[in-house]
C-alpha cells in the first residue's frame, strides 16, 4: 500500500489566477481609495505639479471635473488642499466662509451631492510663513491660539456642506477643541478624521510643491512625530481617541506600515493610511525610466496599506488604480 503524501503543498493554491483570486485573503476596491485634491483661485486652470507627474493644481471648475471622475470610477471621495490668492500670518483665508475650500466644498455639492467630501483642516498652505497655526514671539506654534483658529476653520468647512474635516496638524488637543466648536454650533453629525500620528517625514517634499506650503524658516519637527519613534504614536493616538476622533489616519504610509499594523491591532476605529507625495513620486520617477512595472508597483503598494489594517487609503494614485480595478 502506498503511503499517503503528506508533504505539504502550497503552491498547489498558486497554479492559476482563478485559483489565486479565489484564496486571496485581501482586497482593494476603489471605493476604499481617497483623491486628494489641491485648488487654486481662477477659471479653466489645470497647472501641473512638476515633482508629481499627473498631478495638477486645480481650478474650482476642473476640480468638479476631476471629482466626476473619481465618482465614475467608484473612488470613494476626495479630500481638499486650498491654495489660497493671498495668505497672512494667521491664515485668515482657511476661517472665512468665502476661502478657497469653502466655496469649492459648496460648488462640489452643487454638482455632485453624492460625492463624499473632506476637508483638510490645518494652516500651512494658507499661512505666509508656512507654519501650522499662530506664531509665538519666538516663531513657535503657539498650540491653545491654534485650536481657537483650528475650531472656526472646520465649523466653516461644516457650514458649506463638508462631509468629514481631517486636523493634521498635531496640535495638542485638537480633536477635542474642533469637536466642541461643531457641536457648540450644532454641527454634531461631522465626523474628525484625526491625523493621529502624522511624523515629521522627507516624504513630504512634492506635497509642499504641490500645496506651495513650504515653511519660510525652520521645519515642523516640535509639532510633527519624530520618524525614529514607534510607541510615541501609539500614545497620540490614544489620546486623539479619548477626544472623540470618529476615524484615524497614519502619515505617511508606505515607510510606516509598522504604526499602521500597531494601531490597527490596538484601536478598533476606522484606520486610513496616507500614501504621500514623495512615495507617489518615487514610483512616477522610476516608472518613466522604464525600470518598474508601474501598474504592479502601485497596485502592490496599495494592498500592502491594506494588508496591514488601512480600512482606507489617501492616494494620488486614486483614479489610475480605481481604472485598473474596474477592468
Amino acid at each position: 500500500m502506498k503511503r499517503p503524501n503528506l508533504i505539504k503543498r502550497p503552491r498547489r493554491l498558486r497554479r492559476s489566477e482563478a485559483l489565486r483570486t479565489m484564496v486571496r485573503e485581501t482586497h482593494l476596491h476603489p471605493e476604499q481609495l481617497i483623491l486628494p485634491l489641491f485648488i487654486v483661485p481662477g477659471k479653466k486652470i489645470r497647472t501641473e505639479v512638476i515633482s508629481m507627474p499627473g498631478v495638477f493644481q486645480l481650478s474650482i471648475d476642473q476640480a468638479i471635473k476631476e471629482a466626476g471622475r473619481a465618482l465614475e470610477l467608484g473612488v470613494g471621495g476626495v479630500i481638499l488642499f486650498g491654495i489660497p490668492k493671498a495668505k497672512d500670518a494667521v491664515g485668515s483665508d482657511a476661517c472665512d466662509h468665502g476661502g478657497i475650500v469653502q466655496t469649492a466644498i459648496r460648488a462640489l455639492r452643487k454638482a455632485h451631492p453624492t460625492l463624499l467630501i473632506i476637508a483638510d483642516a490645518c494652516f500651512c498652505e494658507y499661512t505666509d510663513h508656512g507654519h501650522c497655526g499662530i506664531l509665538t514671539s519666538d516663531h513657535d506654534v503657539d498650540n491653545d491660539a491654534t485650536l481657537k483658529i483650528l475650531g472656526r476653520s472646520c465649523i466653516t468647512y461644516a457650514d458649506a456642506g463638508v462631509d468629514i474635516v481631517a486636523p493634521s496638524g498635531m496640535m495638542d488637543g485638537m480633536v477635542s477643541a474642533i469637536r466642541r466648536a461643531l457641536d457648540k454650533a450644532g454641527h454634531t453629525t461631522i465626523p474628525i478624521l484625526s491625523y493621529a500620528a502624522k511624523y515629521a517625514s522627507a516624504y513630504y517634499g512634492p506635497f509642499r510643491d504641490a500645496a506651495e506650503s513650504s515653511p519660510s524658516f525652520g521645519d515642523r519637527r516640535t509639532y510633527q512625530m519624530d520618524p525614529a519613534n514607534r510607541l510615541e504614536a501609539l500614545r497620540e493616538v490614544a489620546l486623539d481617541v479619548d477626544e472623540g476622533a470618529d476615524m484615524l489616519m497614519v502619515k505617511p504610509g508606505l515607510a510606516y506600515l509598522d504604526i499602521i499594523r500597531d494601531v490597527r491591532e490596538r484601536f478598533d476605529l476606522p484606520l486610513a493610511a496616507y500614501h504621500v507625495s514623495g512615495e507617489y513620486s518615487m514610483i512616477k520617477a522610476a516608472a518613466e525610466r522604464g525600470w518598474i512595472d508601474e501598474e504592479r508597483i502601485v497596485m502592490e503598494t496599495l494592498t500592502a496599506f491594506r494588508r496591514a489594517g488601512a480600512d482606507m487609503i489617501l492616494t494620488y494614485h486614486a483614479l489610475y488604480a480605481a481604472e485598473r480595478l474596474r477592468r
